[in-house]
């Protein structure tokens, strides 16, 4: 398995570490519940790419260090309602118990939206840049959580449950990319996207940055599903198994695990092959690239 920039990692962990939402008493057990997800730990992939991808442009990543926090904000917030008892009704998330479990539904559920709101507050009051590349950034990271991406992604992936008696028929696996490009690969494409924007890089320049991006979101995708059909509970940290249980349509069950593993592989090619024709320091983020090809858990 490729070496994990750690460094980076921790930088985020600190961070998010600091950050506290709660200015008085009636809403302090709100604010515990938003850091018991947010603080479970977990290689923080997205914050990391943003990081990754300042270095990579010239940027001090510490600079971009409110973006990146903001996504993992919104990432976490995602996470607490996919594990509710109306989506995917998980009761593990990274080893503990879900938000759901611990706190009920309802604090769950507002944990989650406070996330999102407070990413948004984190983004405009603390990220540095002109006015116009903030705006632009954030704007790329909103779109990319809204009905054209995370959340349109989910409500395609939760629809189409239990179709034709509890099965997707085949013909559908050929909208798997496409949902999943909207429901996982925007807000990881966001996470390179937002801070190209923050270091005011040319358009022509942006080009490989955001085709490796689109190519990395549909592995980690991939290399998700073989995940949840050959990990443990365990090795997880969540319930295995969850995607057939719940009848959803993955690279598994739509290809088999032998050719979902192939075509891992070749979204990892075409990656590499992306960030090759960046004229730029990339290595941080090819061994994020190789982490996410390789990773286990």
């Amino acid at each position: 398995m490729s070496e994990y920039p750690e460094d980076l990692r921790e930088l985020v962990d600190r961070y998010l570490e600091s950050l506290r939402f709660s200015p008085s008493r009636p809403t302090a057990g709100l604010e515990e519940a938003m850091r018991y997800s947010l603080l479970a730990g977990g290689k923080r992939i997205r914050p990391v790419l943003a990081l990754a991808t300042a270095r990579s442009i010239g940027m001090e990543p510490e600079s971009v260090l409110p973006a990146a926090a903001a996504i993992e904000l919104i990432h976490t917030y995602s996470l607490i309602h996919d594990d509710l008892p109306a989506m995917d009704d998980d009761d593990l998330r990274r080893g503990m118990q879900t938000s759901h479990v611990k706190f009920g539904e309802n604090v769950a559920i507002l944990a989650g939206d406070g996330l999102f709101a407070e990413a948004m507050r984190l983004f405009c009051e603390r990220q540095q840049g002109t006015a116009t590349c903030v705006v632009a950034a954030l704007g790329e990271l909103v779109a990319a959580t809204g009905v054209d991406g995370m959340v349109g992604g989910q409500y395609v992936d939760v629809t189409q449950i239990d179709v034709k008696g509890g099965a997707r028929v085949a013909a559908d696996a050929e909208a798997l990319r496409e949902m999943h490009a909207l429901k996982t690969g925007r807000l990881i494409a966001a996470s390179v996207g937002a801070v190209l924007l923050l270091g005011e890089t040319p358009e022509t320049a942006r080009i490989p940055y955001r085709t490796f991006a689109d190519e990395l979101g549909v592995l980690f995708q991939i290399v998700d599903d073989i995940l949840d059909v050959t990990g443990s509970d365990e090795e997880l940290g969540k319930p295995s198994g969850s995607d057939e249980r719940h009848g959803k349509l993955t690279y598994v069950s739509a290809f088999g695990l032998d050719r979902a593993r192939e075509l891992a592989s070749e979204s990892h090619q075409k990656a590499c092959e992306a960030l090759a024709e960046a004229d730029t320091r990339t290595d941080d983020l090819a061994r994020i690239t190789d982490f996410i090809h390789t990773r286990d858990v």
